[in-house]
């Protein structure tokens, strides 16, 4: 299996969002909602990654994130998405974009 990072952008009580790399690339972002029966996500990769890399990175999210915050849930019904990324957008002026996307929102 890969060696996945996650780090967590945001955390309510029933739910995390969690973007996605590998140590080099940036690979998606998972939003997580646990639900008092089962847990579910949505799940947006990259466009190159292969069925193999998700299936092995759907282990590593139950594992690493899901099975840690709610180890007695019943199931796990993740959506996934794939696709590439076009940006951030945000109605703050002062985030850091990279130098070739100055794009905000209208």
């Amino acid at each position: 299996m890969a060696d996945y990072h996650f780090e967590r952008e945001a955390r309510t009580p029933y739910s995390e969002v969690y973007t996605i790399d590998d140590g080099e690339h940036s690979l998606g972002r998972v939003d997580v909602h646990y639900t008092a029966s089962a847990t579910h996500a949505t799940l947006n990769i990259h466009q190159s990654l292969s069925d193999e890399q998700m299936h092995d990175l759907l282990a590593a999210i139950d594992e690493e994130i899901v099975s840690t915050a709610d180890p007695y849930r019943e199931d796990l019904i993740v959506t996934v998405w794939r696709g590439e990324e076009v940006g951030v957008f945000a109605d703050d002026d002062n985030l850091d974009q990279d130098d070739d996307a100055d794009e905000q929102m209208p």
